[in-house]
């Protein structure tokens, strides 16, 4: 995996760019995943059943993710409250640190998939935000 940090503007972005196959890339921004396509890739195939991504979960827009391996040490948000983008929505310690999982979207808690104390592997999802 080759690892780069990017700065735009004052903010610093910590990349790391894995397997790229065909037009669609595995990217690690900030600790989290993503599946990145690839425009003008010589490989590419639009018309091809979509591949599985590193985080799965990232199919679903409201879904809240585990961007590493860990343990939930607090979910802050109960089902049915509304949350807004970036407010933090959970607590998981990973490597001996805590990490802020955030609601990607604005909306209402529909699922707590991964309670208090539960181990979380990369790509789980934690909760969905809809």
């Amino acid at each position: 995996m080759n690892k780069y940090t990017f700065s735009i503007g004052e903010q610093i972005f910590d990349v790391e760019i894995g397997t790229i196959q065909d037009n669609l890339a595995q990217v690690i921004v900030n600790r989290t995943p993503y599946e990145v396509k690839i425009k003008g890739a010589p490989a590419a195939q639009p018309e091809t059943m979509p591949k599985p991504s590193a985080a799965p979960a990232m199919a679903c827009s409201g879904a809240v993710v585990a961007p590493i391996p860990g343990k939930i040490i607090q979910i802050k948000v109960q089902m049915g409250e509304k949350v807004t983008t970036n407010q933090v929505v959970a607590i998981m310690e990973a490597m001996k640190m805590e990490n802020n999982l955030l609601s990607p979207t604005d909306g209402v808690v529909k699922e707590i998939r991964a309670g208090k104390d539960a181990n979380v592997a990369t790509g789980d999802v934690v909760m969905v935000i809809g």
